[in-house]
This record gives structure tokens, C-alpha cells and sequence, in this order.
């Protein structure tokens, strides 16, 4: 009597949420950064301070949205065969990533005469570290879902639980523990949160949006339970930094950044079949598929001083009441959507151009011998 194995479940699904919630991050990401240019008293007020717990959210938004895409592409393209060529572009994907984040850290740090700035763990290269840990697990259960929703799971999970242990190692081993002017984004606590996303991008990828939902309530429970538990938690460890490591903090954000995510799931099940987008979410699924770009160029613009004058930082720093740095903060991100459309646009040319190149180069007729 011989059996068959069961294909993997596999659902196509689209989830444009997923794009909305990062192009939401982006927005606040840039908000964030335009806090520089308010005075030092406005800064240390309480609205700043309200502001700064929700900009909390968009670093676990980006690391889930990272983990989400790469389980959820991982999953079709192995139900698709075309898991190699994934597994390669994802790849590239990082490599991208660290690229970046190499280029941001040489417009602040001499990494020529100091290279050892190339290792400073900003939230790009955490971003891209975590694409790189998340990759081969990922690609090695992509046809196991139910596994590899799982592992994930209980990863994330583990991670917080470990994440206010990391504040007491010391050595080089700290840059990827414990948070500090050289490691602002440590592995932990933040790898939990890519792979909190993986888990919810396996779901997603395997069996759709109606499950998704339900993993997504789940986490928002949990999450809620561990913010109630925020006493308990911090006793349980040596004395750490609660809102950096806690693993009620923890809990904390991504309950948050899941209920984003339910609520922009709603807002996209509620739209029209076949309905042309508006052109508010046009301009939203701009950041939401050019983070990267949209990192880049928002940074560039507000900090860095070509020739030694241009940048936001240079003529507003620390200048701007509330008013002025609203106009300012949205100037910014006009000025950044109109760089990623550029850069998209003159992408996608030198790609065609290249495609056709090599399309000549193979029609041209041998020469003869």
C-alpha cells in the first residue's frame, strides 16, 4: 500500500495591508526624525512625549512587515517551484539592506579611517540581519507551514523572554544584545518582532486572510495579557531597562502593531473588487513598496549637508515651534515620495534597458567560423 504526501497548503490572497502598515511606519518614521528640528524646550514636553509613544510602534511595524513578506513570498514561491529563485532575490533583498545601511552610516561615521562603524547595529542593519536569520528557516519549511508558523512563534517568544538578559552582557557580543550609542537596535529584543511576523506571514501564505485574522487576535490577546502582567515581569529579571528589553514592553508593541494591522485588514476587505485606488492610497503604497528608498532620502534630506548647506537640520534644527515643524515634517515627506517615484521610474528604465540589451545580444546571428 503506498500513501501520497498532501501538498502544503497555499492561499493567494492578497494582503495589501501589509504595504499599508509600512507606509504608514514611514510616515511616523519621518515625523520622528523631523523632532530634531523642534526647539529643546518643545522637546522635552509632554506632547513630544506623546508623540514618541506612538513613533514606539515603527520599528516593530518594519521588522514584522519584513518577516510577514519573506515567510508569505517563501511559502507561494515554493507552491509555485520557483523556491531557489525566491530564496536568491530575498538575498539580494538584504544585501540591499546592509547596502543602505552602510551608506547612511558613512554619511555620519568615518568608516575609511574607523571601520569599525560598519558594524554599528542601527535599524537597518538589525533589519537586515533579521532578513538574513529569518531567510534559511523560512525557505527550509516553506512547504511545512503549519511549522513553520509555529517555530516562529515560539522564537519570538523566546526571544522576549530572554531580551532583559541581554542588558548584562559585555564585550563585542553587546552590539547584538544590549542597546547603546553603538547598538541602537539590537537583536533583542528586535528580532521577536520578525519573527512574530514570519509566523503571521506563514499563516497568511498558507491559509489566507480568514486565519491570519484569527493569529492576529491571538497576538493582540497575548500581547494585552503581557501588558497587564508588566509588574510581574519586571520582578522575574535583574534590573533592566523596561521600556528598552521588558518582555512586557514587548508585548506591548506588537499587540499594537497587530491591531494596526487588523484594522487596515478590515479597511482593504471593505474595498470594491476591481475598484481603481484613490489617490491617498496611492501615494501611501509608494512608501509601503519603496521603504528603503523612503529611508534613505528622508535621511539624507533632513540631515545631511550637501556642500555643506542643504538639509533641513542645517537651516531649522532646533528652531521650529509646533507649527513650523508640521509644515516642515509634511515638506519632507512630499519631498521624499517625489524621490522614490524618481528612483523607481529610473529603476525600472536601466532594468528594461538591460533586458533589452541582452535580448539584442542574444538575437544577434553568430559569427561565422
Amino acid at each position: 500500500m503506498t500513501s501520497t504526501a498532501l501538498p502544503a497548503p497555499v492561499s493567494q490572497d492578497r494582503v495589501r495591508a501589509i504595504d499599508w502598515l509600512r507606509g504608514i511606519a514611514v510616515l511616523f518614521m519621518v515625523q520622528t526624525h523631523s523632532l530634531a528640528l523642534l526647539t529643546p524646550e518643545l522637546r522635552r514636553s509632554a506632547w513630544t512625549g506623546r508623540l514618541l509613544k506612538v513613533d514606539g510602534l515603527v520599528a516593530p511595524a518594519f521588522i514584522f512587515s519584513a518577516g510577514f513578506a519573506l515567510a508569505l513570498l517563501m511559502i507561494r514561491s515554493a507552491a509555485g517551484g520557483v523556491l531557489g529563485e525566491r530564496v536568491r532575490r530575498n538575498l539580494r533583498r538584504a544585501g540591499e539592506v546592509l547596502l543602505v545601511a552602510t551608506l547612511v552610516n558613512w554619511a555620519w561615521f568615518p568608516l575609511l579611517r574607523e571601520p569599525k562603524w560598519i558594524l554599528r547595529m542601527d535599524i537597518l542593519q538589525c533589519v537586515g540581519v533579521c532578513l538574513l536569520l529569518v531567510l534559511p528557516v523560512a525557505a527550509a519549511l516553506a512547504t511545512r507551514p503549519r511549522v513553520l508558523a509555529g517555530l516562529s512563534f515560539t522564537l519570538a517568544m523566546g526571544v522576549f523572554v530572554v531580551a532583559p538578559f541581554g542588558e548584562q552582557v559585555s564585550g563585542p557580543w553587546a552590539t547584538l544584545t544590549n542597546k547603546s550609542s553603538f547598538a541602537p537596535f539590537p537583536l533583542l529584543p528586535w528580532v521577536g518582532f520578525a519573527w512574530l511576523g514570519t509566523f503571521a506571514g506563514a499563516l497568511a501564505g498558507a491559509w489566507g486572510r480568514a486565519v491570519l485574522a484569527r493569529g492576529l487576535l491571538a497576538l493582540v490577546a497575548l500581547g494585552i495579557a503581557g501588558t497587564l502582567a508588566a509588574d510581574v515581569l519586571f520582578a522575574l529579571y535583574p534590573a533592566h531597562r523596561f521600556f528598552v528589553s521588558n518582555p512586557s514592553n514587548s508585548a506591548t508593541r506588537f499587540a499594537w502593531v497587530c491591531a494596526v494591522l487588523l484594522a487596515l485588514m478590515w479597511v482593504e476587505g471593505r474595498l470594491p473588487a476591481g475598484q481603481a485606488p484613490s489617490r491617498a492610497r496611492r501615494f501611501l503604497e509608494v512608501f509601503g513598496t519603496s521603504s528603503l528608498s523612503a529611508y534613505f532620502f528622508h535621511e539624507m534630506l533632513l540631515f545631511y549637508r550637501v556642500g555643506g548647506v542643504l538639509s533641513f537640520d542645517r537651516f531649522w534644527r532646533d528652531r521650529a515651534g509646533w507649527g513650523l515643524y508640521w509644515v516642515l515634517t509634511a515638506a519632507l515627506i512630499v519631498a521624499t515620495w517625489l524621490l522614490c517615484l524618481g528612483w523607481d521610474r529610473l529603476e525600472r528604465g536601466v532594468k528594461s534597458a538591460l533586458q533589452g540589451l541582452g535580448q539584442r545580444l542574444k538575437a544577434r546571428p553568430a559569427l561565422p567560423q
